[in-house]
């Protein structure tokens, strides 16, 4: 007998809600690289290692794939960036991970977003929607919501 727990994550999903947008579809999202940068410092008469110390989080950005949308909304928050219309250019971008019974599972936040990369797709003559190949994004801190379950609630945040 599977066990309830498999049966409710073996079918991930998510949801991405930009403000302002509506009706978007992806079928990848990439989290951001978090690396730790470290100050080396040599200690004399330490031969058997060197110090390294925490300096600063060095994050990385966000990337949505494969999307669809049935209006250009995105296309145009990007176009703002390029115009260097920064006034419109800050969002916040959301992406809640459901199980197979889209339950929310945890949801990743990121404040103060904008595109800084977008790849169309090829075009192809039988759809009427608007894809986008890839759109990659920067932002000025997330916070990870995890859902609360029946053990308790645990959420993290990176400023």
């Amino acid at each position: 007998m599977p066990n309830e727990m498999e049966n409710a994550y073996n079918g991930f999903r998510f949801r991405v809600v930009i403000e302002g947008m509506y009706n978007l579809v992806f079928t990848e999202f990439r989290l951001p690289t978090l690396q730790v940068d470290t100050e080396r410092i040599q200690e004399g008469g330490q031969n058997s290692y060197i110090h390294q110390l925490p300096v600063r989080v060095n994050v990385g950005t966000v990337t949505l794939r494969h999307g669809l949308s049935r209006d250009i909304s995105l296309l145009n928050w990007y176009l703002d960036i390029m115009k260097g219309d920064l006034e419109k250019a800050y969002r916040q971008v959301s992406v809640t991970l459901v199980d197979s019974t889209s339950v929310p599972l945890v949801s990743w936040n990121f404040r103060n977003a904008y595109p800084i990369k977008w790849s169309g797709p090829s075009l192809k003559s039988d759809s009427s929607e608007i894809a986008i190949e890839e759109i990659e994004f920067v932002y000025h801190g997330f916070e990870v919501e995890v859902t609360p379950q029946r053990n308790g609630n645990v959420t993290g945040s990176q400023r």
